[in-house]
């Protein structure tokens, strides 16, 4: 987590690896990346966060590349909807 000199959270990175349960009974563990960016983030900020985040994707060449705004929303039901589309 980054911090800004107002202490609010900038940016929020997140890798988690998840069992996933396909409706074909396949199971497979995703590593996803998921990150947010809050709204009210300087564009700078916003930028400078984007080309390390793609610099990042890149080089661990991650497929399950996943944004939330609102941290809250990150719940167990928005993954598996997200995960869903790797069928």
């Amino acid at each position: 987590m980054e911090r800004s000199g107002s202490g609010f959270v900038l940016h929020v990175i997140y890798l988690c690896c998840y069992k996933y349960e396909h409706d074909d009974g396949r199971v497979s563990y995703p590593l996803c990346f998921i990150f947010s960016s809050p709204v009210g983030c300087r564009p700078e900020q916003q930028m400078m966060y984007a080309g390390s985040k793609n610099k990042l994707v890149q080089t661990v060449e991650l497929t399950k590349v996943f944004e939330i705004r609102n941290t809250e929303d990150l719940t167990e039901e928005w993954l598996r909807e997200k995960l869903g589309f790797f069928r």
